[in-house]
């Protein structure tokens, strides 16, 4: 079954004049998805960008996070895990590895809350069946490492 997501990314950082300097052209772009407002991104502040915009690298990590606590809601959704809440606190590491620049790890440290009355065991091992089911997981090279932590709500 498969599926195309679209989007388009532009360089309105061109607006402020042409790729004079690497160091000093404008980073700032916006992308659009089909029906939905713009979002703004521009380079991380590392490397010449505004931190006050989203960069690539944050959305890689939230794209990781996201896939992550969307199936693992799904799992226990279908597995009468209760969850109350969920919170994950992702940090992406970015290094060069092999020679290149890439990101190199995702560590990914969800709080989870359920009910008192699911099934802690079942909660905890849905975590590993969610990262295995997670296909933007399975997409990447990177280490992508789920550390998560459990409240249990009476």
């Amino acid at each position: 079954m498969p599926h195309q997501y679209t989007c388009t990314v532009e360089w309105t950082g061109a607006a402020e004049g042409p790729t004079v300097a690497a160091q000093t052209f404008s980073r700032a772009t916006r992308v659009t998805f089909a029906g939905r407002p713009p979002v703004g991104m521009s380079a991380a502040p590392e490397f010449g960008g505004d931190g006050s915009q989203i960069n690539p690298e944050e959305l890689f990590t939230a794209s990781l996070a996201t896939c992550q606590m969307l199936t693992y809601l799904f799992l226990a959704a279908r597995n009468g895990v209760r969850v109350l809440s969920y919170t994950d606190a992702a940090v992406g590491d970015l290094a060069v590895q092999q020679g290149k620049l890439r990101m190199t790890r995702v560590t990914l440290r969800p709080t989870i809350t359920i009910t008192a009355d699911s099934d802690r065991a079942t909660a905890e091992s849905l975590v590993e069946r969610a990262h295995n089911d997670c296909f933007i997981a399975n997409s990447v090279t990177c280490a992508v490492v789920a550390e998560p932590t459990f409240v249990v709500q009476e």
